[in-house]
């Protein structure tokens, strides 16, 4: 599969999920991933790096054995789990790797990860990968950190707060709290504001950041 058909699935796949269905139908993932995050602080006490792994649910995993399972053994080679990772990092570019950061609101901007690294175990497949910021960002004031698809198609779940975490002497000083926020809640009393025109954007909507799990780190 092509960086351009793996585009064209979840553009395809995202038309079918916001396209001429009532709001409460809007938000359908249709990817699940189970995710781990961790912000690691520099030697210098800046952000130093983020480390992101993401186990996706086995329909998807098996679909992508399919297309990538060039030799039909039913199983991903080395050099297939490497055509996969660079056809993940080339299409989920667009989509900043799924990672946004706010400091005291500022949204700070991430170098693409070098490489991606895929495996496949115990029928899913798992991709891990680093990025850092695009400039040194002292570790100071409120942090936000969200790991979300704009589009609403793939649904990352953190199980567990520890999910979610830090590491680094520069973040010994800082407190650290798990948000999740209640969809349905905020459905309910945004209704009114979220039309079917809200969600056209196959690119995204802040609904998608208002309902994500994030990670708050105050220093």
């Amino acid at each position: 599969m092509s960086s351009r058909s793996f585009r064209r699935r979840i553009a395809a796949a995202t038309l079918l999920v916001i396209g001429g269905m009532p709001t409460g139908a809007l938000a359908h993932p249709h990817i699940f991933v189970d995710a781990k995050f961790e912000a690691v602080a520099g030697a210098d006490g800046s952000l130093g790096e983020l480390r992101d792994t993401w186990r996706f649910d086995e329909v998807f995993s098996s679909s992508v054995l399919l297309d990538f399972d060039k030799n039909g053994n039913s199983k991903l080679e080395p050099a297939e789990l490497t055509a996969v990772a660079k056809t993940v990092r080339k299409s989920l570019a667009q989509y900043d790797y799924y990672t946004k950061i706010t400091i005291n609101g500022k949204a700070i901007k991430l170098a693409e990860p070098d490489v991606m690294h895929a495996t496949y175990e115990d029928g899913s497949l798992i991709l891990s990968f680093t990025q850092k910021p695009a400039e040194r960002t002292p570790l100071k004031g409120l942090m936000v950190f969200g790991v979300y698809d704009p589009s609403l198609y793939t649904a990352l779940d953190f199980g567990s707060d520890a999910d979610l975490k830090t590491s680094g002497d520069g973040f010994n000083r800082c407190t650290r709290k798990v948000v999740r926020p209640d969809s349905k809640q905020i459905l309910a009393e945004n209704q009114a504001m979220l039309t079917t025109l809200f969600f056209n954007d196959p690119m995204g909507s802040d609904y998608s950041q208002i309902v994500a799990t994030r990670l708050e780190v105050r220093c």
